[in-house]
């Protein structure tokens, strides 16, 4: 079970955007590249079906990653993530930008990271949460820890909690083709 600070409740009735990194968060942070230097991701099916049923329940999810992968790209497709931003080394203005287009505020965001350059959005958003094996910094400013590792269903959890929190029902997500 997550580990929750006071108030992580009642904030997570406020989310309407689900917002994540995606190494260490939506991976193990592993990364592995073939002998042509293509780099190769593992994804949870777990954490797929949570974010699924997060945009089926109305829900803007996004993902914002400092690195720039077609693995990701794809992945985000599969899932229909509302946002993809690639290549953002200072995540805030990829953040406020989607804030902006859905008019949100920052305590109607859910951010899950797990390193250092992760800090910037917990630090500002309603919800800041954290797989198991974050780093000590992140942990200790998160509201939410996972009780499992990035990669590993923390993102599910994750999901689930907020779902749980505004009292939406677990739906199936509808499968179009392998969308998890």
């Amino acid at each position: 079970m997550a580990e929750l600070k006071d108030g992580a409740v009642q904030a997570a009735k406020k989310i309407k955007l689900l917002a994540l990194d995606c190494d260490g968060v939506l991976t193990d942070g592993s990364v592995t590249y073939d002998e042509n230097g293509v780099e190769y991701k593992t994804f949870n099916v777990k954490d797929g079906h949570g974010l699924v049923r997060m945009a089926q329940s109305g829900f803007v999810t996004a993902i914002i990653t400092a690195r720039n992968n077609g693995t990701v790209k794809h992945r985000a497709e599969n899932l229909n993530i509302t946002e993809l931003r690639q290549g953002q080394k200072y995540k805030i203005p990829a953040l406020e930008e989607i804030m902006t287009k859905y008019n949100l505020k920052y305590e109607n965001v859910a951010y899950m990271g797990d390193d250092l350059p992760d800090i910037c959005i917990l630090e500002k958003v309603g919800l800041a949460c954290c797989p198991n094996d974050a780093v000590k910094e992140v942990k200790e400013i998160c509201n939410f820890k996972s009780s499992t590792d990035g990669g590993r269903g923390a993102v599910r959890e994750l999901c689930d909690f907020i779902l749980d929190s505004q009292g939406i029902a677990k739906i199936a997500a509808v499968a179009e083709g392998n969308n998890r």
